[in-house]
This record gives C-alpha cells, sequence and structure tokens, in this order.
C-alpha cells in the first residue's frame, strides 16, 4: 500500500521507516527542510537502535522517501497518517501547564481538507488527549474544497518504547485503532496495513476513537504508576533494611503485576511518560473528576530525583570545589533522548551547590551540552567536563553517580574505577552493582532502597 506520514519526529520516522520494511510504499512530510536533507542523505535526526539500518536499506530500495510537498503527500496515498509532535503548551511563567499542544495536529489537517480531492483514510499517530480525533474530522470537513467528499477518521496510538521501538514496532504486544462506527472501509485498510504484524497473541484491537485515544494515557499512567510505587516503597525498604530488589522479584513473580516496570530508581523521564501524566491530569481537572492517584504519582517523581541530592549531601554536607562524576545522561539507556532525564535535575543541583562536574554517556552528550548552553542561570554548562569514556570521568573525583544504566558502565573494571578515585563514593541510582562485591572493592556504597 501507499502511505504518507506528516511528521518525521521520533513516532513518525519510526513507523514511516518500520511501514516500508514490510513492504508498503512510504513518503514522510515534515516542514523542517533542514531535516528533510538530512534525511535524504541517510542522516537520522537521533539515536534509535536500528533505525538507521532500516532508513538505508528502505530508501535505496525506493520504498521510503522524504518530502516537503505536503501537497504530493496527500496525493501519494490513501492512508495518511499524522504522526506531529504534541508537547505541552506553557504559562505565563514558561513553565509546563499540562495541557497538549494540538496545534500541529490540527495544521496537517487543515492542510488535508484543502488538498484533498478523493476518499482517504486519516490516521491520528500523535498521542492525543480523548475526543481530539472527532476534533480532527471537524477541521478536516471544515476546509473540504468539495464539502460532499468522504473520508474516515481513525485513532491508532503508538506504544513504541525509545530504545527498542524498531522491535516494538515489528513484534507489538497489540496494535489499538479506534474507528467510528460501522466504517467497514476504514477497519478494512487497518487490517491490511497490519496484516503482516497481527497474530492470535498479538492481535489488532478495534474500538471507537475516544477509547483508543484513553487507551495510550492509561497505559502510559499505569506503566509510570509501577515505577512510582517501586520508588516510593524503596524509601520504606532503606529505613527498615530491607531489600528493594528482593521485593520487586517477589512481587513480580505474581502474574497479575509482573516483572516489568518494578525497579526502583531516580525517576522516569523522557517524551511520554512526563508529558501524558501531566496531560492526563489536566484533562480530568477540566472536566472536574479527582485525580488523586494521578497527582501522586507524578510528585512521587519528582521527589525521587530530588532525593538523590539527599544521598549526596549525607556524604559531603559541603559540595563546594568538591569533584563528582556522572554516568549516564539520557533517561534511560538506548536513546540520547535528555527530555525530563533525572540527570538534568541531580547536576543543576549539584552545581548549585558548588560542585564540579565531570560527566560521559555514549550517546547523549551532544543534547545536554546544547541545553546546557541555552540555560542561562547555569553559565552555559561551563562547570561540565564532558569525558571521553567512564574512566575518565573518575579520574580524581569524590563522588561518583551513576544515573543511566547503560551497558557501558555495567560491564567496567571497578576495581581500576576505585583506584582513579580521590575518593571511593559510590552512588548507584538503578541498582546495577551487587552490594557485597561493590563494597568489597573497597567502595562507601549507596543505592536505591537497598541497605
Amino acid at each position: 500500500m501507499k502511505i504518507t506520514i506528516f511528521g518525521t519526529g521520533y513516532v513518525g520516522l519510526v513507523q514511516g521507516a518500520c511501514m516500508a520494511d514490510l513492504g508498503h510504499d512510504v513518503l514522510c512530510i515534515d516542514i523542517d527542510a533542514e531535516k528533510i536533507k538530512k534525511l535524504n542523505k541517510g542522516q537520522i535526526p537521533f539515536y534509535e537502535p536500528g533505525l538507521s539500518d532500516l532508513i538505508t536499506r528502505n530508501t535505496k530500495q525506493g520504498r521510503l522517501q522524504f518530502s516537503l510537498d505536503a501537497n504530493k503527500g496527500i496525493e501519494f496515498a490513501q492512508t495518511i497518517f499524522i504522526a506531529v509532535g504534541t508537547p505541552q503548551t506553557t504559562t505565563d511563567k514558561q513553565s509546563p501547564s499540562g495541557q497538549a499542544d494540538l496545534s500541529a495536529v490540527f495544521t496537517v489537517a487543515k492542510v488535508i481538507g484543502e488538498n484533498m480531492k478523493e476518499y482517504k483514510v486519516i490516521v491520528n499517530k500523535s498521542t492525543v488527549p480523548p475526543l481530539t480525533t472527532q476534533k480532527v474530522r471537524r477541521v478536516i470537513q471544515e476546509n473540504l474544497n468539495q464539502k460532499e467528499l468522504k473520508f474516515s477518521i481513525v485513532s491508532n496510538p503508538e506504544f513504541l518504547k525509545e530504545g527498542s521501538a524498531v522491535k516494538d514496532f515489528l513484534i507489538p504486544d497489540r496494535i489499538v485503532a479506534g474507528i467510528e462506527k460501522d466504517d467497514k472501509q476504514a477497519k478494512k485498510i487497518m487490517l491490511k496495513i497490519y496484516d503482516s504484524l497481527v497474530r492470535a497473541d498479538k492481535p489488532i484491537m478495534f474500538t471507537d476513537t475516544t477509547t483508543s485515544e484513553t487507551i495510550k494515557y492509561a497505559a502510559n499512567a499505569m506503566l509510570a504508576s509501577k515505577i512510582s510505587f517501586m520508588n516510593e516503597l524503596s524509601h520504606y525498604a532503606e529505613k527498615t533494611g530491607a531489600n528493594i530488589k528482593e521485593i520487586a522479584r517477589g512481587i513480580g513473580l505474581d502474574n497479575r503485576i509482573g516483572p516489568r516496570f518494578l525497579q526502583a530508581g531516580c525517576g522516569y523521564g523522557g517524551a511520554c511518560f512526563p508529558k501524558d501524566i501531566q496531560s492526563l491530569i489536566y484533562e480530568m481537572k477540566e472536566n472536574n473528576v479527582d485525580c488523586e492517584i494521578m497527582s501522586a504519582i507524578e510528585s512521587v517523581n519528582l521527589r525521587q530525583k530530588q532525593s538523590i541530592i539527599k544521598k549526596v549531601n549525607q556524604i559531603f554536607p559541603d559540595l563546594e570545589g568538591k569533584k563528582i562524576g556522572i554516568w549516564g545522561l539520557s533517561f534511560k539507556p538506548n536513546t540520547d533522548d535528555i527530555r525530563e532525564a533525572p540527570s538534568k535535575i541531580i547536576i543543576k543541583d549539584l552545581l548549585e551547590q558548588g560542585a564540579e562536574i565531570k560527566t560521559f554517556d555514549p550517546e547523549a552528550m551532544d543534547n545536554f551540552k546544547t541545553e546546557f548552553l541555552t540555560d542561562p542561570d547555569f553559565n552555559g554548562g561551563a562547570d561540565i567536563v564532558y569525558c571521553q569514556n567512564p574512566y575518565e570521568v573518575a579520574k580524581n573525583i569524590d563522588l561518583l553517580i551513576l544515573v543511566t544504566e547503560w551497558n557501558a558502565f555495567k560491564e567496567i573494571d571497578m576495581e581500576k574505577i576505585k583506584n582513579s578515585m580521590q575518593e571511593a563514593n559510590l552512588i548507584d541510582c538503578r541498582n546495577v552493582y551487587k552490594p557485597q562485591e561493590i563494597k568489597e572493592l573497597g567502595f562507601n556504597y549507596v543505592s536505591i532502597g537497598r541497605e
């Protein structure tokens, strides 16, 4: 099938490359001329394992194209995916409001309406609040030149994890498609698009559009709640001497709960959980619905990030002039995404207290440098030294903090690390190491939710 995708961000680019790899002819449209130019040269705007190979292979074989021409995209395919960003709007003080900014979605809908000349299936892939797909229909309808022209509208949320997005797309747990009542044509087309991915144990689930949109928010809220639950419990475990890793295993073996997302750490981040939880809180308040649990999930997450500084101050009440190493800047491994990353809160607080920072991340350092250069509160990140490898970070530092659990930090000579440090203090924010082994090396070792 011929498929057009509006948006070459994280969702749109993964969707386009994977659909092309399934054999569809895909045209990706964006308004960013520089990004399209780079994509046509095979340059990927972000790090995602396996994505570069998919794009290179499918552009070479002619199944994947990139263009700035929106009208060309509308003419090209019967099925058009909207996969543009929906960031939070900001308040007068430039802080996030929680409300999703749907302006890009509605702009694409308007362009589709103005240029559509025959039946199309419009699929909303962007993460949006419930009832948005109905609003997209109205925008398209209002801008049609041929008012009698028929079209279908579908909600098809994504469930991709950064760092494993290609695998998540090609081997999905489920595919959710929200269609309008009795729209057999749209259902037929969605089945055809995803035919090669559907299995008895990995079904395509058809709902109405509002239910489909809510499933996406609910899934992220449930996963975030598991993380915040374990993070809150980790503080109790530290007080009592319990082991949060063993607690996680003990409850994870209950098949009603499962082991995934039960690891205590320094909080969740990224593009999805923070934005979607805050958006769901906003929407619930707008509808006069109590949202105590959702608000608590968000509050616990922020406190967990801040709790790392308390652990630092237990080791060094005065951080002035202390040299601190940070392993990991991205919000999780296998991505260069630093949005809402715990590292940002930790490093900013350390700098405010007068510490000197050395850091290494396999993929995210360029993004981190760029963000700190534009942050007026931190002197352009002048007090941060970016290192070439983990060993360079450890030289002559007073404290090492592991923030992101990259494999590069798991398979490393910790005795060599300890010997190069000025003081062997280690805070393990992801419980990567075994306490007994690391203490036997001579570290003053602090982890999360373990004695």
